[in-house]
Parts: C-alpha cells; sequence; structure tokens
C-alpha cells in the first residue's frame, strides 16, 4: 500500500467524510473523497402522496434547512405545470436568501475561520492594537480596548480551565497560520458575536414558515397567509407588523455582511495570499439559477443565472437543459450502488436508481479500496465532464455575465490583494467568492420585500394557489424537475408522479457534484482534483487539506444518509 494521509471524519462540516491522500513526499500526489453513510430518501418517498414529499426531503440536512423543501415543492409544481402567485415568489425569494446569508457567515465564522485563525495566539494580542485594527478594517459598532480586553478574558478562561470548549481540537500553533495575535483576537471576537447575530437572522423563516429548523412550505405558494391588520401574538397572518420586523432584521443581516464579515475576510486574505494559487480543481462551474422574476418562468429574470463555465473560460456560456436525458447523468463505477444497466453507465436521474451494494472494507480499516467502489456518494456529470458547483460558480456566472454589481465587487477585491482573475480559480477565490456572493444577496432581500409591500398596497393579498392541488386534477402520468441553488451549489429533485403517487424520486445535491468519487473515465471529483498538487507541511497536522475542503464548505448529509454496518434495519418510521 502507498503512503496515505487519512482525515476521517473530517470536521466542522455537516455529515461524514473521509479523505485519504496518497503522497509522493509531502505533496499530494492523488486524493480521494469518500462519502461513508448510504443514501435512502429517494426509496423513502416511493408511494407517497408527491405533495408532502417536501417534508421528507428538508430532513436530508441540518444546515440547510430549507432548500430540500422548496427543490421538492419546485419539483412538483413543473410536473404539474402548476403556477403560485407573485407575493408567494417574493417570500421564497426572501426565505431562500436569508438561509443563504445565515449560512454563509455561520460558516466562515464556525466551519472555516479557524483553518487561517489561531485561537490560542489571540492570547497575547494587545487589546488596544487589537482596537485600532478593527477601526481599520471595518466598520463594527464594537471596537474599544476594553471590548476587546473582555473577549481576551472570556477566551482565557477556556484556556486556562484546560478545556477550549468551542476551540478544541485545533491546530493550535500550526506554522501555516500566519495571523498576527491582534488579528486573531479580532477574529474570535466576531466568531462570538455571529452566534447572536443568527438568533435574529432566523427569525424570518419563523415569521413566513412559522419555525426554524425545517419551516413549513406548501405545494402552490406559500402556507402564511398575509393580512393588513395587526393580530397579536394569537393572529395567524402575517401582519405590517411582522413585515416591519423582517425589514428589521434584513438591515441587521446587511450591517453585519458590510461591516464585519467582508471587511473580515478581506483583512484575512491579505495574510494567504499564496492560496490564490492552490486548490483550484477541474477548472468548470455548473449554476442552475436562482432567485427568479415574479413570474417564476422566465430564466432571464433569475437574479442569478444559469450556465456553464468550461475551462475557466470566461468569455462563453454554455446552457443548461436538466430535463435533456443526455446532458446530466449519474455514474457508480466508483460507488457502493448498482445499475441495471451496469456499472459502466450513466442514468439520467429521471431513471434513476438507488439499489444499494456494499463491496468495501469493513469498519475499521486502513485504507480504501480505490481501485473499486469506495463511496456512497454517486459521481454526477455534466456531457461527461465534472463540473465544481457552489457560491465561485455563481459569482463566475454573475461575471461572466457582466453583471454590474458582481463585477464591481470582484474587482475590488483583486486590487486590494493585488491579485489577476485568475486568482478566482482557488481555494482563496472560493472563499471570496461566498462573501461577495452574501453581500450581493442580502442587497437583493429589501427590494423583495418593498414588491411585495407595493403588491399589497394594490390589494393583492394571494399567498396561495389553489388550481391544482387536488390530485384528481393532475395527469394520470407526469415528472418534473425541481432546480434551485442552495448556498453551497446546483440542486435538484427529479420526481416521476404516476396515479397520484411518487413512482420514482432522485435528488442530486450540491456535494454529490463536488465530493463525488472517479467515474467510469477515472475522472477525479472536484474535492479529489482540488486537493491534488497541494504540499502537506506536517502529515500530522494536514491543515493544508482542511482548508480547501472547507473553502468549498461540504454537506456531505445532503449526498448520503445512513449507515448500519451490520445491514440490519436501523429506524422505523411510521406516519399517520
Amino acid at each position: 500500500m502507498s503512503q496515505r494521509i487519512v482525515v476521517d471524519p473530517v470536521t466542522r462540516i455537516e455529515g461524514h467524510l473521509r479523505i485519504e491522500a496518497e503522497m509522493a513526499g509531502n505533496t499530494i500526489r492523488e486524493a480521494y473523497a469518500s462519502g461513508t453513510m448510504v443514501r435512502g430518501i429517494e426509496l423513502i418517498l416511493k408511494g407517497r402522496d408527491p405533495r408532502d414529499a417536501w417534508a421528507f426531503t428538508q430532513r436530508i440536512c441540518g444546515v440547510c434547512t430549507l432548500v430540500h423543501a422548496m427543490a421538492s415543492i419546485r419539483a412538483v409544481e413543473d410536473a404539474l405545470d402548476y403556477p403560485i402567485p407573485p407575493n408567494a415568489q417574493l417570500i421564497r425569494n426572501l426565505m431562500i436568501a436569508a438561509q443563504y446569508v445565515h449560512d454563509h457567515v455561520m460558516h466562515f465564522y464556525h466551519l472555516h475561520a479557524l483553518d487561517w485563525v489561531d485561537v490560542v495566539s489571540a492570547l497575547s494580542a494587545d487589546p488596544e492594537k487589537t482596537a485600532q485594527l478593527a477601526r481599520s478594517v471595518g466598520g463594527s459598532a464594537k471596537v474599544s480596548p476594553a471590548y476587546f480586553t473582555d473577549v481576551a478574558k472570556r477566551l482565557k478562561t477556556f484556556v486556562s480551565g484546560g478545556q477550549l470548549g468551542i476551540f478544541q481540537n485545533g491546530y493550535w500553533g500550526h506554522p501555516a497560520y500566519r495571523l498576527p495575535p491582534e488579528a486573531n483576537l479580532m477574529a474570535v471576537a466576531h466568531y462570538l458575536e455571529a452566534l447572536v447575530w443568527q438568533r435574529d437572522v432566523v427569525q424570518i423563516h419563523t415569521i413566513f414558515g412559522g419555525k426554524n429548523p425545517h419551516p413549513n412550505f406548501v405545494v402552490g405558494g406559500v402556507p402564511c397567509a398575509i393580512g393588513v391588520e395587526s393580530h397579536g401574538q394569537s393572529g395567524t397572518a402575517v401582519d405590517m407588523n411582522a413585515l416591519a420586523q423582517v425589514r428589521s432584521i434584513i438591515a441587521t443581516m446587511r450591517e453585519f455582511v458590510e461591516n464585519i464579515y467582508l471587511p473580515d475576510t478581506l483583512a484575512i486574505a491579505g495574510f494567504y495570499k499564496d492560496w490564490a494559487g492552490h486548490g483550484e480543481g477541474v477548472g468548470n462551474f455548473l449554476s442552475y439559477g436562482e432567485f427568479p422574476g415574479i413570474d417564476g418562468k422566465d430564466l432571464s429574470g433569475y437574479a442569478i443565472p444559469a450556465g456553464v463555465i468550461l475551462g475557466r473560460d470566461l468569455s462563453q456560456i454554455h446552457g443548461v437543459n436538466l430535463r435533456d436525458e443526455k446532458e446530466i447523468q449519474e455514474f457508480i463505477a466508483r460507488s457502493w450502488y448498482d445499475y441495471s444497466n451496469g456499472k459502466n453507465q450513466g442514468r439520467h436521474p429521471f431513471q434513476g436508481e438507488t439499489t444499494f451494494n456494499y463491496t468495501g472494507p469493513q469498519p475499521p480499516y486502513e485504507q480504501l479500496t480505490v481501485e473499486q467502489a469506495y463511496s456512497w456518494l454517486k459521481a454526477p456529470r455534466w456531457h461527461g465532464k465534472v463540473m465544481e458547483v457552489g457560491p465561485l460558480a455563481r459569482v463566475l456566472m454573475l461575471y461572466a455575465n457582466h453583471h454590474p454589481r458582481a463585477m464591481d465587487l470582484v474587482q475590488m477585491v483583486l486590487q486590494r490583494l493585488d491579485l489577476p482573475v485568475t486568482a478566482l480559480f482557488s481555494t482563496l477565490g472560493r472563499t471570496a467568492a461566498r462573501t461577495l456572493e452574501t453581500l450581493l444577496i442580502v442587497e437583493l432581500m429589501s427590494d423583495w420585500l418593498d414588491q411585495l409591500l407595493a403588491n399589497l398596497n394594490k390589494g393583492d393579498f394571494r399567498t396561495f394557489n389553489e388550481a391544482k392541488w387536488q390530485p384528481s386534477q393532475w395527469p394520470t402520468e407526469c415528472r418534473g424537475v425541481g432546480v434551485m441553488e442552495a448556498p453551497r451549489g446546483g440542486l435538484a429533485h427529479w420526481l416521476v408522479i404516476r396515479e397520484g403517487r411518487i413512482a420514482n424520486y432522485q435528488a442530486v445535491v450540491p456535494s454529490t457534484w463536488n465530493a463525488s468519487p472517479r467515474d467510469h473515465q477515472g475522472q477525479p471529483g472536484p474535492y479529489e482534483a482540488a486537493l491534488k498538487g497541494l504540499t502537506v507541511e506536517n502529515v500530522q497536522q494536514p491543515i493544508e487539506i482542511l482548508r480547501t475542503l472547507h473553502s468549498f464548505d461540504p454537506c456531505i448529509a445532503c449526498a448520503v444518509h445512513v449507515m448500519d454496518p451490520n445491514l440490519g434495519e436501523v429506524l422505523e418510521v411510521r406516519v399517520r
């Protein structure tokens, strides 16, 4: 067996991911990404009422608490050619946008920043110098020496007690960390601030969806009625007071993104500019498009356009057709699944199959059998090509479409860091793109709220369309695809409805694209390609691997679900 670095499980992500890096000295020669749980959600959905599918699919993930519900609902509406009212589309846009902003901020501070920020180093920071740094890079109101002195005391309590608590098990003191102590202390302070900030942000989901996580939805619109009069705590409709609260929350979100998140990204990136040359990956990018106009149909009206970029060529955008059965296919040559047409043939999701065939080593094991199957993830391909999805793909799509605001933001970052456009195709570029996308989206939220209020002022209070709610109004057989851009990338649910019930259901999620294993042609997935060529300074503390993986924001729970090594029943779910 060749010498390999094994990272299992990869932490600070959702779900279970194993990475094996085959080494040539201190350089990664080849990398292998394995999702270590089996998918089963498609089988659970067979035979169910398609109007209920969203409630099941939403439980695929506990991080993106609405994206699978939205993709599922859109799939049913697409199959039934079921239009929704303009108000419902605007409310959905607001809820999706809130998910983006919340998810991206939480990822940066609580999952990814600790790859660049040495928490223990912050203990030696000078609070006065930290305050000066904070004033110089951002517009945060909390920039006094006393504030940072208090943060340092709280951190010292963790360390002196022998427990780092939420900062436990980091590679603190690793020579790859470069921030001065003051920058580390500032980042730790904003880490803690983000924990409090998120409590306000999720209220948008509770206002429109009743709860968070897993807000309520409905095929044909949204479940919340809208009323002009205030109903107080006992009312069931969203009233003007609630919409005023939404506007206040949007302002809070935007303030944090503009004054803390963006400045912190730029400040930290300035110390790691060489990472603009690491972790590129496959150079192909896919976006499905998101935030449709109020008619819900016009692709040109999407705030984030759909398209494909090949070979880093931003001068040409290729179209996407998710119904074309030759365009997107899933392969299983290195996956623990079987297809009725063989391991080396792809299948479009409309004809997708979920048949388990685990032939790998039984845990615990030293290495994966990478020459055979080694992952519970399938390998989706666009016209046979490996594609990266996510914030970088979307920002590149906006940039390639000459979106004015996106172009200004990208150029601002590149000029501040003195980097070329090619720096976008990297670990650092992926992280910066997520920040810029967050700002772009939070800026749009006020416009959508204004449109909603304008409709209400005209007397349009519709949030649900009953036209095709009853199965008696449906065709005997139909099929649809529900498309959306989740925070981590392109997400689509394909379903076939027959006699009012789900006959087939397949979800191809962002981490299926990015974390896919090799396919029948031996092409590595985006994680695997991005890790190849990285130099690992300390094989016992491979922080370089974590930096590149976390720049994708892995969510393996979306791509795989549950495994019992003894092949027994794990859980029985009864619906009454």
